[in-house]
């Protein structure tokens, strides 16, 4: 997947920016970021129908107050996207994606994600609604999505009393896939053959986990992890 296609910005409509058409009021600003040109489209389709949406240029793109990221599933290249645009003060992100696991929720909220909408509930009031709430500083979730998010502010307050909440709340991606694997049954050298990592790596990372959080072996580790909803 080419860098342009995913960090491709669209433009639809050639009203000039920051003005309204007569009759409308003032419309919000959206650039949208799509992961392929089917993804892109689609989107497009939805929001550029409604009066109170105007869908940016590529070179304006960095001026929109709203950013919409739709993909597939969350992964490095999403998450370098979301880091770039959290920079750029002007704009709030929304995250519409296909698949989306809650242990990834941190993540993309950290890189200042605001909003986060699954495809297949994208119609076209509730794209407008996403769009609506970034630009009036508001966020948005699943209720699922809500209550993991209710559970992990929990499990942080809770971190005083039990020190290895707080180890467990900074597990790295890297650590949450392996574990991930070890939970369905894969040994090191398989868990090095998917990962692209060395069997010692593998090793040194799942024995840094049990060190840190002080628990007595891999199986420990993964339920415990599993209790706290991080894989």
């Amino acid at each position: 997947m080419s860098h342009s296609t995913r960090e491709n910005a669209l433009s639809t409509t050639g009203t000039p920016r920051g003005t309204a058409p007569a009759g409308r009021p003032h419309r919000v600003t959206v650039a949208v970021y799509a992961q392929d040109p089917v993804l892109r489209i689609g989107v497009v389709h939805q929001v550029r129908q409604r009066p109170e949406v105007e869908l940016v240029t590529d070179a304006e793109a960095d001026r929109a107050r709203a950013s919409l990221v739709v993909v597939d599933a969350v992964d490095d290249e999403v998450m370098a996207l979301l880091r770039r645009l959290q920079h750029n003060g002007a704009t709030r992100t929304g995250l519409v994606v296909g698949t989306f696991e809650s242990a990834a929720l941190q993540r993309v909220i950290e890189c200042g994600v605001a909003a986060v909408l699954r495809r297949a509930d994208a119609d076209q009031d509730r794209l407008l609604h996403l769009v609506l709430a970034l630009a009036n500083g508001e966020g948005m979730l699943p209720g699922d999505l809500l209550g993991k998010l209710l559970s992990h502010v929990g499990g942080l307050q809770r971190s005083a009393l039990d020190p290895r909440a707080l180890a467990l709340s900074t597990l790295t991606a890297r650590e949450a896939d392996m574990l991930r694997l070890v939970s369905e049954g894969f040994d090191t050298s398989e868990i090095a053959q998917k990962t692209a990592y060395s069997e010692r790596t593998v090793k040194n990372v799942l024995h840094e986990i049990t060190t840190r959080l002080q628990l007595r072996n891999r199986a420990h580790a993964v339920g415990y992890a599993l209790r706290n909803g991080l894989i």
